[in-house]
């Protein structure tokens, strides 16, 4: 990465899910919409040389949907895979993912990415797939919910998470 670049964290997209516009209030009238606002907003913010690690649940659709989803995305992505990616690996890195894994992603020697919290984990856990519900923060003390509901719909920068 240039020195200029940055870091990007964001979590459960839902890309093309319609029902988790109803499940979580999400304030859209459509998946058109909702889908569109979350690729503008990305694409506002992140830059060609950005690094962004997406923590699961990016696009709930077919490979084709998927594919055009991510290669609309800025940045160069990483995927750790939540509980609704089901796509093949080749359909993720065909929609612009560089990295895809099914594991937590240790960063920096004292963060770990991953989807879902980690109970009573020693590391700053920053995940996702919680969406705009609140953590137990007695059994997840270093726990950071980046759920895109949490992050107003738009990636939000590391140094940003990391002063939460």
């Amino acid at each position: 990465m240039s020195d200029n670049s940055k870091i990007w964290i964001i979590s459960d997209l839902h890309l093309n899910h319609k029902n988790i516009i109803k499940y979580c209030n999400r304030p859209f009238s459509s998946i058109e919409e909702m889908n569109n606002i979350i690729i503008q907003n990305w694409n506002s913010v992140v830059k060609n040389n950005d690094r962004v690690f997406v923590l699961g649940d990016f696009c709930l659709s077919g490979k084709d949907k998927i594919i055009k989803c991510g290669r609309a995305l800025n940045g160069r992505k990483t995927l750790i895979k939540g509980n609704h990616d089901n796509a093949s690996l080749s359909t993720y890195y065909e929609a612009g993912f560089e990295i895809v894994s099914k594991h937590p992603i240790f960063f920096e020697s004292k963060i770990i990415f991953s989807h879902e919290p980690i109970i009573l984990c020693p590391y700053i856990n920053i995940h996702g797939h919680i969406h705009d519900k609140e953590i137990d923060k007695k059994n997840y003390p270093n726990s950071i919910n980046v759920s895109i509901e949490k992050i107003n719909y738009f990636p939000i920068a590391l140094e940003k998470v990391l002063k939460i």
